[in-house]
């Protein structure tokens, strides 16, 4: 009978961990929460790693430490993200209906279709096509529930008011 070679993985001592202070990594978190989503600045296709080392005024070693400790990942994963979470509101918003992937692309700060398409799929399991096909399906439907529910609401009420108009009041 074979057994299984089951080992406790070992989380790596990486080198970045220790180059800031936990104080001054909590500190830049927020600063970096700020720029990249509350500034949105993860919609410029050209906003670098670099970059907001300069705006933080610190170098790019600090900020790939800070993104990997604290948000468990790498610059690049952290803001598609954010722009995968815009886009899925794009995709489901009636306004935007008629624009193509392309251009849902563009408005969230992706350089191209593929890495769009990539990044989408790696984080929700499937293509924005099908997203959007699934969401504007469900919401129809949610939305035919609501108008049935209101219908049959209506018709209780009414029901209930005729019931009310037919009860003898005695003076």
């Amino acid at each position: 009978m074979a057994k299984y070679n089951i080992t406790e993985k070992k989380e790596k001592d990486a080198a970045y961990r220790s180059l800031v202070s936990p104080k001054l990594m909590d500190e830049m978190k927020e600063k970096i929460l700020n720029i990249i989503v509350m500034q949105k600045k993860y919609k410029d296709k050209n906003y670098s790693a670099k970059q907001l080392a300069e705006d933080l005024g610190t170098n790019t070693r600090y900020v790939s430490a800070v993104v990997n400790v604290k948000f468990h990942m790498n610059y690049t994963s952290f803001v598609n993200k954010y722009r995968i979470e815009d886009a899925m509101d794009v995709l489901v918003d009636k306004r935007y209906q008629g624009l193509k992937m392309e251009q849902v692309s563009d408005m969230v700060g992706f350089s191209n279709r593929q890495s769009f398409y990539a990044s989408f799929y790696k984080i929700m399991k499937m293509t924005p096509r099908e997203y959007r096909i699934k969401h504007l399906t469900q919401n129809s439907q949610d939305a035919k529930k609501k108008s049935f529910a209101a219908k049959e609401l209506w018709m209780v009420n009414r029901s209930f008011y005729r019931w009310i108009i037919q009860i003898p009041t005695n003076k």
